[in-house]
């Protein structure tokens, strides 16, 4: 046969070659991007997703990716965003679990809205707080690195109404970031609901800038304050002594301006806990906030600290209501076993 026969028969070879080339590779992406399950029925297969704003890539926008995971999905996604700044508004329902975003650096990846709660959506009604995010995340099973979220909206000065506006809003259940940035001012991270865990992320904000009812693990982030007059840095939302809800602060570090209120109770059994934690000289005299003086909540609410460390450290511990802690009421707060993390979250993810 001559050779000019074998031509075509040999370019089909090899394109079907370069096909499963691709498919495997998108199959076998890190591990690392793969959210542990030690019991139970777990995704099943790996889908990549690329996004790139410049083109090159699956879709143009993060929203895209998003609407083309399926319902009921049953697989790992992870949606790839090149660097570039992603001015949309970005919502995860709650049919599309095991979604990650993995961005190529905290510092270039970045999504970005600027609604703020007194702003008009498209019903004609205001938006109010918790539909400000920029990126909203109704799905289990979410994950997200090397990627930052921000609302472009100017800081507003303490005690204006309508101004919150919040970067991020997290409302499903065991959800991981790693390596992220959320940048905002008032009600920057809207940890609302579910158990979260936060590693090696940087959160900005002036005013209750991490705010909700979630259950969830900070460890070894970076919160910067950049509060004018004053400021608040967590308002937790525990409403009852049943929920295992409360924010649990771990080897992080407290930075920027003030003076802050390091806490602030939203729900009548708030909880939250610093433990190892540094502090600039930013604390305000009174620490502790208990939001509205008028229903107790100094003798429900459960406010600590446990081994901090820095210059604004020193008068943590001054309330009787929000004293220092043993190791033995600081031991269930200091580990991945707050947020069940042993089920979920992989040991080299921890």
């Amino acid at each position: 046969m001559a050779l000019r026969h074998l031509l075509p028969l040999f370019l089909s070879l090899l394109n079907l070659l370069l096909l499963f080339t691709f498919v495997f590779n998108a199959l076998t992406v890190t591990s690392t991007l793969t959210f542990h399950r030690s019991t139970g029925v777990g995704p099943i297969g790996r889908r990549v997703i690329t996004v790139d704003v410049n083109g090159g890539a699956h879709f143009r926008s993060v929203q895209a990716a998003v609407n083309a995971v399926p319902d009921n999905n049953r697989m790992n996604v992870i949606i790839q965003i090149s660097a570039g700044y992603y001015i949309e508004k970005v919502v995860v329902p709650e049919t599309k679990p095991y979604v990650t975003f993995a961005g190529a650096g905290r510092d270039v990846t970045v999504i970005e809205w600027h609604d703020r709660a007194g702003d008009l959506g498209p019903n004609g009604q205001q938006l109010r707080t918790y539909r400000t995010a920029s990126v909203t995340v109704f799905a289990n099973f979410f994950s997200a690195r090397n990627i930052s979220f921000k609302n472009t909206a100017p800081a507003p000065m303490p005690g204006m109404e309508g101004w919150q506006a919040a970067a991020f809003r997290i409302s499903g259940d065991k959800a991981y970031f790693s390596g992220c940035g959320f940048y905002g001012a008032q009600d920057t991270l809207c940890d609302d609901a579910g158990r979260h865990y936060f590693k090696d992320c940087y959160i900005q904000g002036s005013i209750d800038f991490i705010f909700g009812n979630g259950r969830s693990f900070y460890k070894d982030c970076h919160i910067h304050s950049i509060a004018t007059r004053f400021g608040s840095i967590a308002a937790q939302d525990r409403r009852s002594p049943n929920e295992k809800t409360g924010f649990a602060f771990v080897g992080c570090k407290v930075t920027g301006t003030g003076p802050l209120y390091v806490g602030r109770a939203m729900g009548q059994y708030s909880r939250i806990v610093y433990a190892y934690t540094y502090f600039d000289d930013i604390v305000a005299h009174g620490v502790w906030d208990d939001w509205n003086h008028s229903h107790n909540k100094n003798k429900t609410v459960f406010f600590g600290v446990y081994k901090c460390w820095g210059p604004g450290a020193q008068t943590l511990g001054r309330a009787s209501w929000a004293p220092e802690l043993d190791f033995e009421s600081a031991h269930p707060f200091l580990a991945k076993s707050f947020v069940n993390g042993r089920h979920w979250i992989a040991p080299s993810d921890a």
